[in-house]
C-alpha cells in the first residue's frame, strides 16, 4: 500500500509517527506491529474503517495462539451493547484479577500447551478486554457463575482471596448484574457449558462458544435467540445478586491464608 501511493518510507513514518527505521523493521519482518502502529498506518493509508484493516491483521497474527472464532468474539465485545457471560471452573476473564489470569496462562506453559510469549499476550488481552469495558456508555454486563468458579483453587491462596473480592466489587457495579448457580441447582440448570452472548447497539445477537478444540461465533438468530432462552432461565433458577455476594462472602473468609 506505501510503494502504490509512492510513498518513501520517511513519508509514512511521518504520516504515522514512526521513524523510518521502524517501518523499515515491521515491512520486513523484523519487528512485529504493535496496535498503535496498526491504527496509526490504517489512519495514513484511509482504510480505518474497512472490513480488512492493518489492525485486523495484527489482532490476527498476535492471537494466533487462541482458539479459532475468539479474536472475532473480543472485537464485538469491545462494541457490545450488552454483555452475557456464564463460565464454568474458572472466573470469566472480564472479571479476573491479573495474578488470578497469570496462574492460568502459567499452567498452559508448564503444560506446554502455549509458550510464555503466549501466556503474556493472553494475560495483556484480558487487560485490555477489561479497559474497552470502561466507555460511555458502558455496557451492561451480566454475569453467572457456576460454583465451581468460586471454589476452585488458583495459585497461592492470596490470589484466590484477592479474585473473589474483585468480584464483589464488580458486583456493586451499576451496569453489572452478578449471580452463582449453586451446585444444589442440579437439573434445573439449563446450561452446562460456558457461554457468551453479545447484544450489539443495532441489537443484533451473537454467542460465542467453545469446545476442547475451537471456538465457534455464531450470529444466526435460528441458533442465538434459544441460547438467549436458555440464558434469562438460568438467571431465573439461580440466587439472587443479593444472595450470591453473600455465598462469596461466606467463601471469602473461609479461604485458608
Amino acid at each position: 500500500m506505501r510503494e502504490a501511493r509512492g510513498w518513501k518510507q520517511e513519508e509514512l513514518g511521518d504520516r504515522t509517527g514512526y521513524s523510518s527505521t521502524h517501518v523499515s523493521a515491521v515491512e520486513t519482518g523484523r519487528k512485529m506491529p504493535t496496535l498503535r502502529f496498526s491504527r496509526s498506518a490504517d489512519l495514513a493509508f484511509g482504510i480505518a474503517d474497512t472490513r480488512d484493516t492493518l489492525e485486523q491483521q495484527h489482532r490476527e497474527i498476535r492471537h494466533g495462539s487462541l482458539l479459532e472464532g475468539f479474536p472475532q468474539y473480543v472485537e464485538c465485545e469491545t462494541r457490545a451493547a450488552e454483555i452475557r457471560v456464564y463460565e464454568v471452573g474458572v472466573i470469566p476473564g472480564l472479571l479476573q484479577t491479573p495474578e488470578y489470569a497469570r496462574e492460568i496462562a502459567n499452567s498452559g506453559v508448564k503444560r506446554g500447551a502455549i509458550t510464555p510469549e503466549q501466556a503474556e499476550e493472553r494475560v495483556a488481552l484480558i487487560a485490555e478486554r477489561q479497559a474497552a469495558l470502561v466507555r460511555t456508555p458502558p455496557p451492561l454486563i451480566s454475569v453467572v457463575l457456576d460454583e465451581s468458579c468460586i471454589r476452585r483453587p488458583m495459585g497461592e491462596p492470596a490470589v484466590l482471596e484477592a479474585q473473589l473480592d474483585r468480584v464483589i466489587e464488580c458486583a456493586e457495579q451499576p451496569n453489572t448484574m452478578l449471580q452463582v448457580a449453586p451446585f444444589a441447582m442440579g437439573a434445573r440448570r439449563p446450561l452446562s457449558l460456558p457461554l457468551y452472548i453479545l447484544t450489539m447497539a443495532d441489537r443484533s445477537l451473537m454467542s460465542y462458544a467453545e469446545s476442547a478444540q475451537r471456538g465457534h461465533l455464531e450470529r444466526d438468530n435460528r441458533f442465538v435467540l434459544p441460547m438467549l432462552t436458555a440464558y434469562h432461565q438460568l438467571q431465573a433458577a439461580a440466587p439472587s445478586q443479593a444472595e450470591s455476594v453473600a455465598m462469596i462472602s461466606r467463601l471469602r473468609k473461609d479461604t485458608p491464608r
